[in-house]
């Protein structure tokens, strides 16, 4: 079950955010939780974003535009890993013979 967090929450897990830095991050889409009533409903993921997102903009010194930047690439590689999982599955799927002739011509090329 995925844990979810309110906004006072999130402010509290993540000792760095401030409740204005939360909505600028909210607002300028480099998180994005659920709406729920009145409020927001953050999960894990989106409290390791934020904690990420003020070690860069903390620490670095980084603005709004290289954060997009920045977390667009971190995306980018993730769906990488996820495709890269999905397609060692499909082939560890394969009969022997196929998966050997695939490691064949991965050597080749």
């Amino acid at each position: 079950m995925t844990e979810r967090f309110s906004e006072a929450d999130v402010v509290t897990t993540v000792t760095r955010l401030t409740r204005s830095q939360l909505f600028r991050f909210v607002e300028a889409e480099f998180v994005r939780p659920e709406r729920d009533g009145d409020g927001f409903v953050f999960t894990r993921v989106d409290i390791a974003r934020l904690e990420l997102l003020c070690d860069l903009s903390q620490d670095l010194e980084l603005d709004d535009t290289a954060l997009d930047v920045i977390l667009s690439l971190i995306d980018q590689l993730h769906a990488a890993k996820q495709e890269i999982e999905t397609m060692r599955r499909a082939i560890a799927a394969l009969p022997e013979d196929l998966r050997a002739s695939l490691a064949d011509a991965v050597k080749r090329s």
